[in-house]
């Protein structure tokens, strides 16, 4: 398969109002531009970036990727790594430490320095999310970053030195002034956007008042079993299926909620 890039954008198909991934490129790309998404001489899976103003053919459509991964069913973790691999090669050509041409390492996923030696790898970036739960009611957050943002659980990106959990009790108590204890595991998800991994936790409340950082986070309130639950995440996310497994009354996400515009 030939996934191809413009930004975080993904061309697919324009006709059937089906997302399809070409099969052939459809547009006129040099052999250099195209990049293994797995080692070996025998890969024929390939992606690449093309540049901003690169038009779709006809047939064919731009589309962001993360609405298009929603309807990629099987091939949503391939297209997943295809963006994350040409990203990585995109952002790559030259080296961090002298600034020389890097070249692709057949045997694995490598760039390397032509002068100085130096390697670089695809980069992942760990980010903590986490459901706090007191008793039969759950915390959710809408964030600042984005306007039409839904609620979710809180999150943020693990720092140098971290690890999982102090980054949980630091972002907690950064973003909504709470303390939290009892942080088990739920489960994780590889996220493009750019280079992602979230891992998923929930956490008992162990004590605090409600103080939010108005630069991160725009609302954030406790839901309990009667209250009428906002708009969610969808399930094909590591938020939403954390969500909905606490949820404290599966008959309030039906219900309609007025809340403040995120």
């Amino acid at each position: 398969m030939n996934f191809i890039f413009r930004g975080n954008e993904i061309l697919v198909s324009s006709q059937g109002g089906q997302a399809l991934i070409p099969a052939k490129p459809a547009l006129d790309i040099p052999p250099a531009q195209w990049h293994a998404l797995f080692s070996g001489e025998d890969c024929q899976d390939f992606a690449c970036h093309v540049a901003a103003q690169t038009p779709a053919p006809d047939g064919f459509a731009f589309r962001p990727l993360r609405g298009v991964l929603s309807q990629l069913d099987e091939l949503a973790s391939i297209a997943n790594r295809a963006f994350q691999v040409s990203e990585w090669a995109r952002s790559h050509r030259y080296c961090g430490v002298c600034g020389s041409a890097m070249e692709r390492v057949k045997h694995e996923l490598c760039f390397r320095c032509t002068s100085c030696g130096f390697s670089a790898y695809p980069r992942i970036s760990p980010a903590m999310m986490v459901l706090i739960r007191d008793k039969n009611r759950i915390l959710l957050a809408s964030h600042s970053t984005y306007a039409t943002a839904r609620y979710t659980a809180l999150a943020g990106f693990v720092e140098a030195g971290e690890n999982l959990e102090e980054a949980i009790h630091r972002e907690v108590m950064e973003e909504v002034g709470l303390r939290v204890d009892n942080i088990q595991y739920f489960g994780s998800q590889s996220w493009p956007f750019p280079h992602s991994l979230m891992v998923a936790y929930t956490a008992e409340y162990a004590g605090g008042e409600l103080c939010i950082q108005a630069d991160e986070i725009n609302d954030a309130r406790w839901f309990g079993p009667e209250d009428a639950l906002p708009d969610l995440p969808h399930t094909d996310s590591i938020a939403g299926r954390l969500i909905r497994a606490n949820l404290p009354g599966q008959a309030a996400c039906r219900r309609p909620v007025n809340l403040p515009d995120a």
